[in-house]
């Protein structure tokens, strides 16, 4: 019934201006118009995918990835280029994986995580 419908990626902030910040000029992502008839959501184009930021006193408290980006065989330039910006990438402890430099690698993956203002986890996968 929903296969064949795009899913729109929902993350909850305690404070909109912050994530603003974060969500624009942090990741380059850029705020779809009709922002001004719910000041409290934001919402963003990522390739045919929608996220949708909302102010929530929830927000921070889920403690697993909320968005993936897979970026392929792009991801060194991806993180890179997000650390320059100012991104903070997390490391992990992971059987089977090995850090290099920012990146978590696997046998058959890549994969960076980073958290926006409110903590809630993003990644950047590739290969």
């Amino acid at each position: 019934m929903l296969s064949h419908v795009d899913a729109i990626a929902t993350v909850a902030t305690r404070d909109i201006a912050k994530a603003k910040e974060f969500y624009s000029n942090i990741l380059g992502l850029e705020e779809e118009d009709g922002g001004d008839d719910c000041p409290d959501v934001l919402s963003y184009r990522s390739g045919k995918s929608r996220i949708f930021v909302y102010r929530s006193d929830y927000a921070g408290t889920n403690q697993a990835t909320a968005i993936n980006w897979d970026v392929g065989v792009e991801i060194k330039t991806v993180v890179d280029t997000l650390k320059a910006k100012g991104a903070v990438f997390e490391r992990y402890q992971m059987e089977g994986m090995r850090l290099e430099d920012d990146i978590h690698v696997g046998e058959q993956m890549k994969v960076a995580w980073l958290k926006d203002p409110d903590g809630n986890i993003l990644s950047i996968i590739g290969k």
